[in-house]
């Protein structure tokens, strides 16, 4: 039985979101699969500009099409974490991010989130058509690396990126269909 569900960031999930945003602020941690709500203005802002990652034509900066989502817990609506979904990649997600970030708010780790969540948003992806999907963490992160390895990530590669060690797993979704 899943605990959480994926939904698309809303006005009424502002107060949330800041509260998430302000969790990982005090305990000095960056936020992945955000979408950027760490540097943004307003939440507003940030709503708005979520809400036209997905079109092409919106989109600069070399960006790809993105959905951004909430993970909430299905009985009370709790933000637990954050998922970002890049519909394709581009030079800089081959090499550091592919098509999934997320990320976990830290009074909520090490109760098989992460797991449920990507599994989630594997499953949008699947949606989109995606049938291999790069999932990328620093070596070092050992939570990660048992999140992916959790959903059938397959260790491809690791390699050093800008003083990081990165490690490459990809997740092939035909095999699960």
């Amino acid at each position: 039985m899943e605990r959480l569900k994926l939904v698309l960031p809303t006005p009424e999930y502002k107060a949330a979101c800041l509260d998430y945003r302000k969790e990982f602020e005090q305990f000095n941690e960056v936020m992945h699969g955000t979408a950027g709500l760490s540097h943004v203005e307003s939440f507003e802002a940030w709503l708005k500009d979520i809400q036209n990652s997905y079109l092409e034509e919106e989109l600069t900066d070399d960006r790809v099409p993105a959905t951004t989502y909430l993970a909430v817990t299905v009985d009370t609506h709790h933000l637990i974490g954050m998922v970002n979904i890049r519909h394709r990649l581009n030079d800089v997600l081959k090499t550091s991010g592919g098509h999934i970030g997320y990320s976990v708010r830290a009074s909520e780790r090490q109760r098989g989130y992460a797991t449920e969540m990507l599994g989630l948003a594997l499953k949008k992806c699947q949606s989109l058509h995606i049938p291999r999907v790069l999932v990328t963490c620093d070596q070092d992160n050992i939570a990660s690396a048992k999140t992916i390895k959790n959903n059938h990530g397959q260790l491809d590669q690791a390699f050093m990126h800008e003083g990081t060690m990165i490690e490459h797993y990809w997740i092939d979704l035909t095999e699960e269909a």
